[in-house]
């Protein structure tokens, strides 16, 4: 009987774009309702640009589409990481079960952190910009004038 984990980890790095696609697309919904209103959530109505909700939403929309490229993912993940972590603490666990993010209201945010900090640690999978960009990179060495052998 063959090992099944042999066969599935030729599949790991596509997984793992496919979980940055659409963990961005869904927290790109966070930001662009908070700042174009769409899609409308009534809460977000009178949201100043400059509050701390709407710099959260500058930096949903702005990280979540560098997150669907696959641009910079590491860095971008880590500071997405950090502002739901701020959100956990500020906005969820103020309201009490600190250790029971259902009853505050804060399980996407906890959620989010700790997938922002895993793609911060794993990057961005197979599927992204920043592997392009490595695999040119790697191409590249050995060949011209910054090779001192040729």
């Amino acid at each position: 009987m063959g090992n099944i984990d042999g066969g599935l980890d030729r599949w790991t790095s596509a997984a793992l774009s496919v979980l940055r696609l659409v963990t961005a697309y869904l927290y790109l919904q966070h930001g662009t309702a908070k700042l174009l209103h769409v899609p409308h959530v009534a809460m977000f109505d009178q949201l100043l640009v400059l509050s701390l909700d709407g710099i959260a939403g500058m930096l949903e929309i702005v990280g979540s589409l560098l997150l669907l490229f696959g641009l910079f993912t590491r860095p971008v993940a880590f500071i997405l990481c950090g502002e739901m972590a701020v959100a956990y603490f500020v906005a969820h666990a103020p309201q009490g079960n600190f250790f029971m993010p259902a009853l505050n209201g804060g399980e996407e945010a906890v959620l989010y952190c700790f997938i922002f900090l895993f793609f911060a640690l794993a990057g961005g999978g197979s599927w992204s910009f920043d592997a392009l960009l490595a695999r040119r990179v790697a191409a590249g060495r050995g060949h011209g004038a910054g090779n001192l052998a040729s």
